[in-house]
């Protein structure tokens, strides 16, 4: 995912500007193929899609896309804060405009009636069952962030381009993953009720914000091994404190926006139901 730094994205005459053909693609095939998905969902359901959902994906491609081009990945790798604002965007913002463009249910509305219920029953499968955990998914997610700042890890990503680009699809793959555990419109294994989801997203805000504000006040000492300054660490806290709250807010208005329809599906069916009898 890493698109090129430094000279990749700038390089002399003749030279193939990597860094942006690859952002490019990555947006023609996400973007091109959530359109075909649309177009064939749209013909067996004969009804149109969501032009939210699909505004939710088309804006999160381009979240990515920002995080990814070159002047980005140049800024992540020569400064903390830099690096900071790839996290939130890889790590928080996408994931939760994706997750709301609901892509595995744009999909299983496309496919014909066998393929879905292959799909469906993969997504029942007991270890995605495990995986797609609030739970588990915090851990993977936030717990991440503590690995990474709490060990030389973040050190060797700045300087190896191939664990940083594992980092990007680390971010992007985490996060999507505990966005759709607490609040995914797609289909999901035996999901949790709403009392456990809130808990653990609150849980994960909280863990996220004083992670943050240990970086703050213990720059320069951590992350292990950096060689930002006490100045560029501070700003790098910072930013992840107060940057992420709103997709935090996002995150939570998607999961009481299921609960609400959750309950006026619930009461819509005892009321048929009373009728009925």
């Amino acid at each position: 995912m890493d698109s090129g730094h430094s000279h990749a994205g700038h390089g002399g005459a003749g030279d193939i500007p990597w860094g942006w053909l690859i952002t490019a693609v990555i947006i023609a095939v996400a973007v091109g193929g959530y359109l075909l998905v649309m177009a064939r969902a749209q013909n067996r359901l004969g009804q149109a899609w969501s032009r939210v959902r699909l505004a939710s994906w088309v804006t999160g491609v381009s979240v990515v896309a920002v995080a990814i081009c070159p002047p980005m990945q140049d800024f992540a790798h020569r400064d903390a804060g830099g690096h900071m604002v790839q996290h939130l965007l890889l790590g928080m913002y996408a994931p939760v405009l994706l997750m709301l463009g609901a892509p595995v249910s744009a999909l299983l509305a496309a496919v014909p009636p066998p393929v879905g219920r292959r799909i469906g029953r993969a997504l029942h499968n007991p270890v995605l069952f495990v995986v797609s955990h609030p739970i588990t998914a915090a851990v993977l997610n936030i717990g991440g962030l503590y690995v990474l700042y709490m060990t030389p890890l973040y050190a060797a990503t700045m300087h190896h381009p191939v664990f940083h680009v594992l980092l990007q699809f680390h971010f992007l793959a985490a996060g999507y993953l505990f966005a759709w555990s607490i609040a995914g419109p797609d289909p999901a294994p035996r999901r949790p009720g709403m009392a456990m989801r809130l808990s653990v997203l609150m849980v994960a805000i909280a863990a996220h914000g004083y992670l943050a504000k240990l970086l703050y006040a213990r720059a320069p000492q951590l992350p292990p091994n950096n060689t930002d300054t006490v100045a560029a660490l501070e700003k790098a806290a910072q930013w992840m404190y107060y940057g992420g709250e709103p997709a935090e807010l996002l995150l939570a208005a998607a999961l009481f926006s299921w609960w609400y329809r959750q309950r006026v599906r619930a009461t819509r069916m005892s009321s048929a139901a009373a009728v009925a009898a």
